[in-house]
């Protein structure tokens, strides 16, 4: 997954006519909400396909020093306007991207490793259960009992894929370490769109979007100067080039504009169908484009994740 940020809602009847194509702007809008499931997911692709041709912290570093390269001709300017509310969050901000682009980005490439994008996507279709249950013990929102039981149903399903539906790897503690890999990054998604939601912020959204992703930066140095000196190198060719590239493009920048675009144009409602589509657009990708069997327990673990993220984000849909 992408990292986007929440965006004000606003009535599509106030948008302008505008034309793309021939196309309304709502009608693009829709166009986008069938492409976007796949450009989240091209991460998850992306992570397991590469995943012997570029260490996981260079490549999400490269990743995402060039999602800030693209994004800089917008927010250069409005950064330096509010450079007095990056000097007052600077803390957030760091806070942020580490977990944001770091967590989030380099997790994912290391448990690719040893997982597939088939259960990543799976897996990582938990967080908003997770968003639920620590909003719920951090932060008093209320959770009702249809909530609750679509968290118990989710999280089974989760156990059902990282356990591959055999209940003896879980009595004996024998898991895939690419599935733990994970099920951290989306425990680090979850906080960090929680606190992402209740830090406040003077900077706008796409200029917080790009300090976030500066913040990020700066935490992943340390950490891509230690995979360096172990020897964990980057070979630069045209390959590397065009993967950073294409993580650059598609789940970063294309994902985030598109998620931006289609909440302000639908709303949050239509939105939300994104969190149902990606895994099942990632299982589908996964078995053409990768050769990934789709096993018994991962349909047992969509068929109980998918509802349980329905029945605990319900209340916040309605």
């Amino acid at each position: 997954m992408t990292e986007s940020l929440p965006l004000k809602t606003h009535d599509a009847a106030v948008q302008p006519a505008t034309r793309f194509l021939g196309l309304t702007e709502r009608q693009i809008a829709f166009v986008l909400l069938a492409l976007a499931p796949a450009f989240f997911c091209s991460n998850m692709l992306v992570a397991r396909a590469t995943h012997d041709l570029i260490p996981p912290v260079a490549l999400a570093f490269w990743r995402w020093a060039v999602t800030f390269v693209l994004l800089s001709p917008i927010t250069f300017a409005v950064l330096w306007r509010h450079r007095a509310a990056l000097r007052r969050e600077w803390l957030d901000l760091l806070i942020l991207g580490g977990l944001g682009m770091g967590v989030c980005g380099a997790f994912v490439y290391i448990g690719a490793d040893s997982t597939t994008a088939t259960n990543i996507g799976l897996i990582y279709a938990a967080s908003p259960i997770l968003i639920v249950l620590f909003a719920r013990l951090f932060y008093g929102e209320a959770l009702s009992g249809l909530q609750a039981l679509g968290v118990v149903v989710c999280l089974i399903g989760v156990l059902a894929i990282v356990c591959k539906g055999d209940p003896n790897i879980l009595l004996e503690l024998r898991f895939v370490v690419g599935d733990l890999w994970i099920a951290t990054a989306a425990t680090a998604w979850a906080v960090y769109s929680l606190l992402l939601r209740h830090r406040d912020s003077g900077l706008p959204m796409i200029a917080r979007f790009a300090a976030i992703t500066a913040g990020g930066l700066i935490i992943m140095i340390p950490f891509y100067l230690g995979e360096m000196a172990a020897g964990d190198l980057t070979t630069w060719n045209l390959s590397t080039l065009a993967t950073i590239l294409f993580l650059a493009l598609v789940p970063s920048c294309g994902a985030y504009l598109s998620y931006a675009k289609i909440q302000r144009t639908l709303g949050a409602g239509p939105t939300s169908l994104l969190m149902y589509l990606i895994p099942l657009y990632n299982g589908v990708l996964a078995f053409f484009l990768l050769d990934e069997t789709l096993e018994f327990y991962h349909l047992i673990g969509a068929a109980m994740v998918l509802p349980g993220i329905y029945l605990a984000t319900r209340k916040a849909r309605s």
